[in-house]
């Protein structure tokens, strides 16, 4: 029986017959390897452009396709993490901080990785984080883990300060709520160092814009201060009462106090340096 319709430009691909390959008793080509078929009758008996068979994947060629799949999306994945974080960081030192390279000093890590793993709850309720503390005890460490670890998912997160941000505005005056729209976009957004921005009236004005719009999102947020919970408990005026009160009922506190990373940092290139010096003189 002919088919119902017949183009003459579409042809069956032969089967790719290996050195090692063999003809079975039913006449179909097989495998030398897995001596799975790699040929295929055509059911009932029926023919398509004169050929009875068509091409059968046998069990090497299933797993070189599958392992071709496979490599094909991890290269897709590497790609898609390369423009998340090319994206999402400001500083590309902070693309490198993950879990894997912490050195268990920080206290704080099972609570940043709980967050992670629990992503999807506090993306639902919007639940977000005030990493406060001293200087050099991890908050940004801690935060940028985060950030990598959820964009190793694919999700994407933006991880800036008010310092660029309040530049960016000013130099883009007339795109100013794309801009502040753009950030809210993100299922994650952290600003770092929240505090050391100016605080001119402008620049008040303006991390109350991005502070309350991302409120209005009702996505979560993560911000990473020098400010004590006093501090924000008891802001200095009227201006930054409004923001510290947004701040504090989007982000539940966690205090890091973890030892002074950046001091212990520079002790050690000190010791190295000292180390270097004395075996030049032997």
């Amino acid at each position: 029986m002919k088919p119902a319709f017949e183009d003459k430009n579409l042809q069956i691909p032969d089967t790719t017959a290996e050195p090692q390959d063999y003809t079975g008793e039913d006449g179909l080509l097989y495998c030398g390897k897995c001596h799975k078929a790699k040929e295929a009758y055509f059911p009932e008996g029926r023919t398509l452009f004169g050929r009875d068979r068509h091409p059968a994947e046998c069990d090497c060629q299933r797993a070189a396709r599958e392992e071709r799949e496979a490599a094909e999306q991890r290269r897709k994945h590497l790609d898609t993490v390369e423009e998340l974080k090319r994206r999402g960081f400001t500083d590309t030192t902070m693309r490198k901080w993950n879990f894997e390279n912490d050195n268990g000093r920080n206290p704080q890590t099972a609570t940043a990785r709980s967050y992670v793993a629990r992503w999807e709850e506090m993306k639902e309720k919007n639940y977000g984080l005030l990493l406060w503390g001293k200087v050099g005890t991890g908050k940004s460490y801690l935060a940028g883990c985060i950030a990598n670890a959820l964009i190793e998912q694919e999700i994407p997160v933006c991880m800036t300060n008010f310092a660029l941000i309040l530049n960016d505005l000013a130099a883009t005056f007339e795109g100013r709520n794309e801009y502040i729209s753009r950030l809210c976009r993100y299922p994650l957004l952290i600003l770092d160092d929240f505090g050391m921005e100016r605080g001119t009236e402008y620049g008040l004005e303006q991390v109350y814009n991005v502070i309350d719009s991302r409120y209005r999102s009702e996505k979560p947020l993560i911000i990473t201060t020098n400010l004590s919970l006093d501090e924000l408990n008891n802001p200095p005026d009227t201006a930054h009462k409004r923001i510290y009160d947004r701040v504090i009922e989007m982000c539940t506190p966690v205090c890091c106090t973890g030892e002074n990373f950046r001091r212990a940092a520079a002790q050690k290139k000190m010791e190295q340096m000292k180390k270097l010096s004395t075996e030049g003189k032997e």
